[in-house]
């Protein structure tokens, strides 16, 4: 071997293998809580065309969260309407149905398509501003070999996870691209329809030449690889499923065509030359999603990628939308997939290397949902990680990304695997045709797919972060997290104090306005990803004396020297770097004074800046944007208020009385580490 002699060795508490997406979103965590990082990746650049495309909800909320949300909505083709398209009796293509893409009312946003590589631009941006350009994705590295030290990996100083890296030529770091002869980007090399992964060959190669290997000790490793993910491989873990006979094709291009709603997402059922579905982009390019029937897999259960080229994705295109025509001039990117869903056995190991994204579940990508759901697998655990890391929250609290995320992706397999059924049948003939599809049960499974992949139907199960009932289904999923007990009467009562706020879910958002300045704000936009918890105090009438001295007896204990955002916080400004306090009233903003009527906990005093003036918010009339009706659409007296915890990733984790506060206590002592600034 040509190694050289003295590999070099360092520490790092986290390093997140694959740079796509999911590992982007993990670094972004890591940058916005000031955690050393490193993230590599074996290609030798970021994403330039092709892949994924659309951008749900919940996705632009967490961009939001982080700073970059206004620049995908800006660029973005933004997707309003879907126009599904059936064929009549005599057999020819008509469309039967137009129904909003997003379900409205759901969020501040809506979907919008807009090419991976854009989306990795805004992060790697995002990434560098945060980190003080200290977290680089280090392309042209590989993996070789990662052990971990189990008698190291309760101690929580130690870095238990050995990661030998290969570093690459920038040669041995491009994928292999124009094959069957075109000379347009491919994305075939991440396809399902690859036999076969390179690294070893990479490897190989990589240890002819000298000082090319170094060797990194990691409190945590985060596997965003792929579906073909070179850490569960050496972990052990599978993904368990199945594919179908469906071969899929990709085109993006830019159409020459006299088809009606080319730039309206939509549905194509043909009578019997198979399904495509149209998705318009930024640029003037639209992608086709394509079926191609006349490519079947071979005895091995796989298809000959070599008989799939760009011809005759378009071919099958033109059979589909026939009598309308198709042609293009400019193709920026195409790619081949065979359906499948699987989804991993697990996503842990020891709870210090992590399986997130495509790693742990891969599945059709006419959903939308590959790169959302894999940064949310990232959003979800990264924040946990950065806070174990930093020694502010429990490691008990990492055994949740599992059973919180794993529910996900079954739901999300689910979904798919009828999804994907229902768009590749045939359609039934007549309702007598039972090998056929019924385009109503199609339309009612497209429309619950829109709710569900918007994002925002997500419900975590109860555990030390989120308080709640355990339902019976649930128990199996929980054996590994610390469940806060409570009983149901108990949480009914607790629920019904913010119903518009379901404890598991994310925390909605509506318009507020600043108590000191008239400003309105979406709530949702003052719950920052900077890794702080979030005590949301609704104060309800607080010029009403009894409300006020409920507010004022809240307040006291909060300021308590035992309590937790005392124990918690430094005792120097900024008092509120682990758990931040918010405030929403519903008295009348021009009858109500910050200073007098506000205890002074709820709009800190430094020495050095004033009073803090973005803390206290009022449900109350705008004067340009009129009034967000926050109280109501929360589901919260307007009179007595509550108490709302949300975790650091927007997550309702608890809701109770402003007298309860021994159980916030509670709460935030069974996930947080005490005295962690004493």
């Amino acid at each position: 071997m040509a190694d050289s002699e003295h590999t070099p060795e360092s520490n790092v508490d986290v390093l997140i293998i694959g740079a796509g997406p999911a590992g982007l979103m993990a670094a972004c965590w890591m940058a916005h809580c000031g955690v050393s990082t490193r993230i590599i990746d074996k290609r030798g650049t970021k994403i330039f065309c092709g892949q994924a495309d659309g951008l749900q909800c919940r996705s632009l909320e967490i961009f939001d969260s982080f700073g970059f949300a206004d620049r995908a909505w800006k660029e973005a083709n933004h997707m309003i309407e879907i126009c599904m398209w059936n064929p009549g009796p005599e057999g020819v293509i008509r469309r039967s149905d137009r129904i909003p893409d997003t379900i409205v009312g759901l969020s501040r946003f809506q979907q919008i398509t807009l090419h991976q590589g854009r989306i990795e631009r805004f992060f790697l941006d995002n990434i560098k501003k945060y980190s003080k350009d200290t977290i680089r994705v280090e392309r042209g590295v590989i993996p070789e070999s990662l052990d971990i030290d189990e008698l190291k990996v309760k101690d929580q100083s130690s870095y238990p996870v050995t990661v030998k890296l290969r570093h690459l030529t920038d040669e041995e770091a491009t994928p292999e691209q124009q094959i069957n002869g075109s000379k347009i980007s491919d994305g075939l090399f991440r396809s399902n329809l690859m036999h076969e992964d390179d690294e070893d060959d990479l490897i190989r190669k990589s240890k002819s030449r000298v000082g090319t290997d170094e060797i990194v000790h990691a409190k945590y490793v985060i596997g965003c690889d792929g579906a073909r993910s070179w850490t569960r491989r050496t972990l052990g873990f599978e993904l368990q499923g199945e594919a179908t006979d469906f071969i899929w094709g990709v085109l993006d291009i830019i159409p020459i065509t006299d088809f009606p709603d080319i730039r309206m997402r939509c549905a194509i059922h043909s009578a019997e030359n198979g399904s495509l579905m149209v998705i318009p982009r930024e640029n003037k390019l639209v992608r086709l999603y394509i079926q191609l029937k006349e490519v079947t897999p071979d005895a091995s259960g796989r298809a000959d990628r070599s008989k799939i080229t760009p011809d005759i994705i378009l071919n099958a295109a033109r059979k589909i939308l026939s009598p309308y025509k198709i042609d293009y001039e400019y193709c920026d990117w195409w790619t081949a997939y065979q359906i499948g869903q699987r989804v991993g056995t697990q996503f842990d190991s020891h709870e210090r290397v992590f399986l997130a994204g495509d790693a742990v579940h891969t599945h059709s990508p006419k959903a939308g949902q590959g790169m959302n759901v894999s940064m949310h697998d990232t959003y979800n655990l990264g924040w946990k990680v950065a806070l174990v890391a930093k020694g502010i929250a429990k490691p008990s609290i990492l055994s949740t990304y599992q059973t919180e995320r794993r529910a996900i992706a079954r739901d999300l397999i689910n979904f798919d695997h009828r999804f994907s059924r229902l768009f590749s049948g045939r359609p039934a003939k007549d309702v007598m045709d039972a090998e056929g599809v019924s385009m109503d049960e199609f339309k009612e499974s497209f429309l619950k797919g829109n709710l569900f992949a918007s994002g925002l139907i997500v419900n975590y199960g109860p555990s030390n972060l989120v308080v709640k009932v355990v339902d019976e289904p649930e128990k199996g999923e929980l054996s590994g997290s610390t469940s806060t007990s409570i009983f149901a009467d108990t949480f009914a009562k607790k629920q019904a104090l913010a119903t518009g706020l379901p404890v598991g879910m994310r925390f909605n958002s509506f318009k507020v306005v600043n108590q000191s300045d008239a400003r309105p704000w979406h709530f949702q936009e003052k719950l920052k990803s900077d890794g702080r918890f979030r005590v949301v105090l609704f104060a309800g009438n607080i010029l009403n004396p009894p409300q006020k001295s409920r507010v004022e007896q809240f307040c006291d204990a909060l300021g308590a020297p035992n309590s937790f955002f005392r124990t918690f916080n430094p005792t120097s400004p900024p008092l509120d770097t682990v758990i931040e306090v918010l405030t929403i009233h519903s008295a009348k903003r021009t009858e109500t004074d910050l200073i007098r009527d506000f205890p002074e906990i709820l709009h800190p005093f430094n020495p050095h800046t004033g009073w803090d003036y973005d803390k206290v918010f009022v449900d109350d009339a705008s004067y340009h944007e009129g009034v967000g009706d926050a109280y109501i659409n929360y589901g919260v007296d307007r009179e007595r208020g509550c108490v709302v915890v949300a975790r650091p990733d927007q997550y309702v984790g608890w809701v109770g009385d402003l007298e309860d506060f021994n159980d916030l206590q509670r709460y935030f002592e069974g996930c947080l580490v005490l005295s962690t600034h004493a």
